[in-house]
């Protein structure tokens, strides 16, 4: 007990003044972010000698337990030295890679499933997870249960179903997200002329209405009262793809400014952002998203420093620019709501700046944020996802830090004996 009091004491004091920094904007529009404080005690150390590796998926299920999506295969061989025969230390072992929490930071259920990146999971229990794919899971047995239809190759490559077993290679590492996010530009023009003119054979064959996944996934959602779930699909820069959440079958999308698929461009000049220059008349890159309880659509364009909002059938309503002058993987990250019935807020994770971001959901006015870089409780290295529960917490996740982590409200009984706490001498 002494320890965790000890711990609180530790982080409090830096949280408290984060929190502050987040309550103190009142802009034009009269609407005052709201303040959080950073939970120290969230979540308790993992069992069994697991070890957290990237976050690439969160989601808090209708009974307010969260799912985080994670990377083991990031974990290198000095994370993994319990693994050796014989081992040499208590830590650690290759853990599964989706872990089941509940709001005590408890882990209360596990499974193993190749890596992926974004997921969301439905009021019956069952767990979306994008790969080159979206597929169901039943959570009891890890077993695949059905899978949304995809391209039978992907544009540059690389591998299209599920890996067996013997194809995986825990511990090896994958530390290389610098590279992933600011990548040098290829130095011999004969392998650019090469990319380009194949990446443009790729694309007449599978054009932009092409109405299956053809990239790699970026984020899932579900909207149990339409019966649908939305994929962001990350071919040609983001595609929004809508399916029936019982037949798995294709329905409708739509590119940014609400375009019909079709009329997305497979030209990447369409698809490029220069910081503080002219918005991209296409999505540029990684595209998150999630849907209001009024009906709007919010697709997060992160290398494009943007998130647009339309419809449910792709109508276009809204711009909201965010952090223009951000460049390398961009600011505009996942896409949380607050829990107040209006939804007043959205919440914004931005990698490239470490920071959540609070926009004014009906104007895209910025009203504050919280974090920082660096590696102390409360501040963000590598954030990645985002989500909140009933309560209003927000759940961040990192994939260089290789961490999850709580905020809550400030005014909330536990937010408010944290911030009493920063204040014991």
């Amino acid at each position: 007990m002494q320890t965790e009091q000890r711990s609180i004491l530790a982080f409090v004091a830096c949280v408290a003044m984060v929190a502050s920094v987040a309550g103190i904007a009142d802009f034009a529009h009269a609407q005052q972010a709201p303040a959080y404080v950073f939970d120290p005690a969230w979540p308790k150390p993992l069992p069994n000698r697991w070890k957290w590796g990237g976050v690439t998926g969160l989601a808090v299920a209708s009974d307010d337990t969260i799912w985080v999506l994670h990377r083991p295969q990031d974990l290198s061989d000095m994370e993994l030295i319990a693994e050796r025969s014989p081992p040499v230390a208590e830590c650690c072992v290759l853990p599964p890679s989706m872990i089941h929490l509940d709001q005590a930071g408890n882990v209360i259920g596990s499974f193993n499933a190749p890596a992926g990146h974004g997921m969301d999971v439905a009021a019956d229990g069952y767990v979306y997870i994008g790969q080159d794919t979206v597929r169901k899971y039943d959570p009891r047995t890890g077993a695949v249960v059905a899978e949304i239809a995809r391209t039978p190759e992907r544009e540059g490559g690389g591998r299209v179903g599920l890996p067996s077993p013997s194809q995986r290679s825990p511990g090896q590492g994958t530390m290389r997200h610098a590279e992933v996010f600011m990548p040098a530009a290829p130095d011999n023009p004969e392998d650019v002329d090469a990319a380009r003119a194949a990446a443009r054979a790729f694309r007449q064959k599978y054009p932009p209405e092409t109405p299956m996944i053809v990239g790699g996934l970026e984020e899932i959602r579900i909207v149990e009262e339409d019966d649908e779930i939305y994929v962001a699909d990350n071919y040609l820069g983001g595609r929004v793809l809508v399916f029936d959440l019982a037949t798995l079958e294709f329905k409708r999308g739509w590119g940014a400014y609400g375009k019909p698929l079709a009329e997305i461009s497979i030209d990447d000049a369409d698809h490029s952002y220069t910081p503080n220059r002219a918005m991209a008349p296409d999505f540029v890159g990684h595209l998150t998203l999630n849907v209001s309880r009024d009906g709007l659509v919010y697709a997060a364009d992160r290398v494009g420093n943007r998130i647009h909002v339309t419809t449910k059938q792709g109508e276009f309503r809204d711009e909201f620019v965010l952090a223009p002058g951000t460049g390398g993987g961009g600011s505009a990250g996942g896409v949380a709501f607050s829990p107040d019935a209006e939804q007043r807020f959205l919440y914004i994770s931005d990698r490239m700046n470490n920071k959540v971001w609070f926009l004014d959901r009906r104007t895209g006015d910025v009203l504050g944020h919280i974090g920082s870089t660096g590696e102390n409780g409360g501040q963000f290295f590598g954030l990645h996802m985002i989500a909140v529960d009933s309560a209003g917490s927000i759940y961040t996740g990192e994939v260089d830090s290789f961490r999850v982590q709580r905020f809550v409200p400030g005014d909330s009984e536990r937010g408010a004996l944290l911030l009493r706490a920063a204040e014991l001498p």
